[in-house]
């Protein structure tokens, strides 16, 4: 897969904070049962897709708050983009038919038609935008963090500050493609080149940098910032280098765009969508208004 077609900002990198990624057990909080159907957003939906009243949604199951399985047992997914996209099929009256895939996998087959949108902390981004479409919901991006013992480093604003260093972040992501493209800054200024490994395990990363094989994580700022809230993980945040709009993605010119923006507009109305945020601590997150496929954010 090329990293120009998925670059963006990724799923999540991170685990839970057990040493090998142990989950987190998931807020109870619930915030989505109480929703009705709201017929004037139905209505913005194809005709074909209200009489069969279900879509198929592509998820990648990754790390909190976005996306994880809280009971590795039962399978059951919870997170931001969980509730989300469960508050947005009850305002619009469906039924969502959830599969689990794998990131690198989700945007190619939305063109191919297999599924109908899928979430998987998805940035909106110019190279994405030439064949994918988006529904915002929140404003996430990049961010950085390292071992809570590790002094080296306090905030990551330049990718120099990186330089004789070893980063972990996942294959695919706009993390990897970030580092990668960038890797001549430390040439330029005479310092010692970083390193990229890359994995494809969500806990490798984390077991990883705990054991030192790696001196940082480039990941979403919500995911670090939420496992650095977890005083087992040992993490440190290292605080914001990017943000970027994050959306459902759709095959471009889907005819659920509008329905999907009326309803995540409707839920930010209603109050729902600051319920889902502060549920996940990610009220930072927040946006004002959904917003159809905007400008990548520079």
């Amino acid at each position: 897969m090329l990293l120009p077609v998925l670059a963006g900002c990724g799923a999540d990198t991170v685990s839970g904070p057990g040493p090998a990624g142990a989950a987190s057990p998931a807020p109870s909080d619930d915030v989505t049962s109480s929703l009705k159907k709201n017929a004037a957003l139905a209505n913005l939906l194809p005709a074909d897709v209200r009489a069969q009243g279900t879509l198929r949604i592509a998820s990648f199951v990754g790390a909190p708050p976005s996306a994880y399985f809280p009971d590795t047992s039962t399978r059951e997914p919870a997170g931001l983009d969980i509730d989300i996209a469960d508050a947005v099929s009850k305002l619009l009256g469906l039924r969502l038919e959830r599969q689990d895939a794998s990131f690198e996998a989700i945007l190619p087959a939305l063109g191919s038609g297999k599924y109908d949108l899928g979430t998987a902390n998805f940035g909106v981004t110019d190279e994405r935008r030439k064949t994918i479409d988006f529904v915002t919901y929140i404003n996430d991006g990049q961010g950085f963090a390292v071992r809570k013992d590790d002094t080296s480093l306090n905030k990551v604003t330049t990718l120099e500050q990186l330089c004789g260093k070893t980063v972990g972040t996942s294959a695919g992501t706009t993390f990897e493609a970030t580092l990668n493209s960038q890797k001549g800054v430390c040439a330029d200024a005479g310092k010692k080149p970083y390193t990229v490994k890359v994995f494809s395990d969500q806990g490798a990363i984390t077991t990883s940098l705990q054991q030192g094989r790696i001196d940082v994580v480039m990941s979403t700022i919500n995911g670090l910032r939420y496992q650095a809230a977890q005083p087992a993980a040992g993490v440190r945040f290292l605080g914001e280098f990017h943000r970027l709009d994050v959306g459902f993605a759709f095959a471009k010119g889907s005819p659920l765009l509008k329905a999907f923006q009326g309803a995540v507009n409707e839920l930010i109305k209603n109050g729902t969508y600051g319920r889902i945020l502060d549920k996940w601590g990610t009220r930072d997150s927040a946006i004002e208004e959904s917003q159809i496929s905007p400008p990548e954010a520079k």
